[in-house]
């Protein structure tokens, strides 16, 4: 594990969320405190939901307990095989949190990884960019590579390249390149549930290892399964030039 340490908000945002975001409830219930002027900011109340707070460096108080910022956490993580993409599950079998103890503050997946399936994966309490990765308008390019129960032909390489219809949904790749020896890389830029497993059903053939390299512009050939370490602030950067956050 990387031990630099989380990264630290460092803009405003808006005052009902920043008092959702700080688990005093739903936006319309924070809402509803605001309205009932349960709300002082720097000594003055306030009543207007639009207003931006900085928690960092302002005093903002809700029936005169203060609200501290949270810090805003940016993990990235190898996910290894039999681990699960869940905050609690309810088989008991390991999720992603396990692998990191001792991290401050809820954080969850930004999507998802199949059981079987291993690496890279974002894990991070900053709503606002989890929304934006998930969200198919940015368009944020995946790559995976793909152990196959034998080589692609080049009659299912087409198919693969023009994409497979199953259970109603077309399932397609940005690229699928033969890497040798069963393996094939693929480039996804939109995600639905066991896409590339379908994929490869679809031609006949099985998958023996799928594995994840890369997600936007984070990559990391050096994290070991199970290892993970928090982002850069050059790789948030580029994360959130990614998604038009700034």
């Amino acid at each position: 594990m990387d031990s630099a340490k989380p990264n630290q908000p460092t803009k405003s945002v808006r005052l009902n969320k920043a008092l959702a975001d700080a688990g005093l409830g739903s936006r319309r219930h924070v809402e509803s405190i605001i309205r009932d002027g349960r709300v002082v900011l720097d000594g003055e109340p306030v009543t207007d939901f639009f207003v931006r707070v900085d928690t960092a460096t302002q005093d903002l108080r809700v029936d005169g307990k203060r609200i501290q910022g949270r810090a805003l956490v940016h993990i990235l993580l190898n996910k290894p095989e039999d681990v699960v993409c869940t905050s609690k599950d309810p088989e008991g079998r390991k999720t992603c949190l396990d692998l990191l103890p001792g991290v401050d503050g809820r954080v969850y997946t930004v999507g998802r990884l199949d059981r079987y399936s291993t690496g890279l994966i974002l894990l991070t309490n900053d709503g606002d960019l989890a929304h934006r990765l998930m969200h198919p308008r940015y368009h944020i390019e995946k790559i995976y590579r793909v152990l196959l129960d034998a080589p692609p032909t080049p009659h299912q390489l087409r198919r693969l390249r023009r994409g497979i219809r199953d259970e109603g949904e077309v399932l397609e790749a940005l690229s699928v390149r033969p890497k040798g020896q069963g393996w094939v890389e693929f480039r996804l830029g939109e995600g639905r549930n066991r896409h590339i497993r379908r994929m490869v059903d679809g031609v006949g053939r099985k998958v023996l290892k799928l594995d994840r390299i890369r997600v936007g512009p984070l990559t990391d050939g050096k994290l070991r399964p199970g290892g993970w370490r928090y982002l850069a602030p050059a790789e948030l950067a580029l994360l959130r030039d990614a998604v038009g956050l700034r």
